[in-house]
């Protein structure tokens, strides 16, 4: 029974190598703008990671460490390991890239899934606003991008212009539906006046009232 121990191990130390690999292998792509590959490898080396034994992890040398002081349950400091780590760091990226393929949705997802490792990854914080606001959340993109200015007070000149930014586009996107509505009403409007204008007789404003409905 004991010899199987070793082929845990071997296993799991070759999982880890993989996903590292293929995550290396994602940065580059990355870095290159090529997404889609990005995506696929980072996709691949969560198949790696996920699910991966912690006990298993231990005895190949990767040990727990404390989680960021902030990254509490009910007042006790969770652990992580290298595994937690990468992880974190995947998500994040994986969030660049849905950002670059205007993907707001998915942006957000992998935003918080890196956050979920670590509330204070702070790239992943400006991903999630940015993606927010794309959205049309303007508000919560605001608390979200706020919060990451009293966090990381070096990244506030960055953060003020992706507000401005956002409150621009959600200023335009308020201006079209107003005119929208607008546009909505006079026509409602010209419409009332034409189904009570006092030339009409009464068999007529009964049809055309009849033909509205069935509109």
């Amino acid at each position: 029974m004991s010899d199987s121990f070793p082929d845990v191990s071997s296993a799991t130390a070759q999982k880890l190598a993989t996903a590292k690999q293929k995550k290396e292998t994602a940065d580059e792509a990355f870095k290159q703008g090529n997404v889609k590959d990005a995506l696929k490898s980072y996709h691949e080396a969560l198949m790696y990671l996920l699910g991966l034994d912690k006990n298993a992890l231990q005895s190949i040398g990767i040990a727990s460490k404390p989680a960021p002081s902030s990254d509490q349950t009910d007042g006790k400091v969770k652990e992580r390991t290298e595994v937690d780590d990468i992880l974190e760091k995947i998500y994040a990226n994986m969030s660049a890239c849905h950002l670059k393929n205007q993907n707001w949705k998915r942006a957000v997802e992998t935003a918080d899934k890196a956050l979920a490792k670590n509330e204070n990854n702070y790239k992943a914080m400006f991903r999630k606003g940015k993606a927010l606001g794309e959205q049309g959340f303007y508000d919560k993109a605001v608390k979200v991008l706020e919060d990451l200015k009293k966090k990381n007070p070096s990244d506030v000149t960055l953060v003020d212009q992706e507000l401005a930014r956002l409150k621009a586009i959600d200023d335009e996107r308020e201006r079209v539906h107003k005119k929208k509505m607008k546009g909505f009403l006079n026509k409602a409007e010209k419409k009332g006046e034409a189904l009570f204008d006092e030339s009409t007789e009464p068999t007529a404003i009964k049809s055309a009232f009849i033909e509205e409905v069935k509109d």
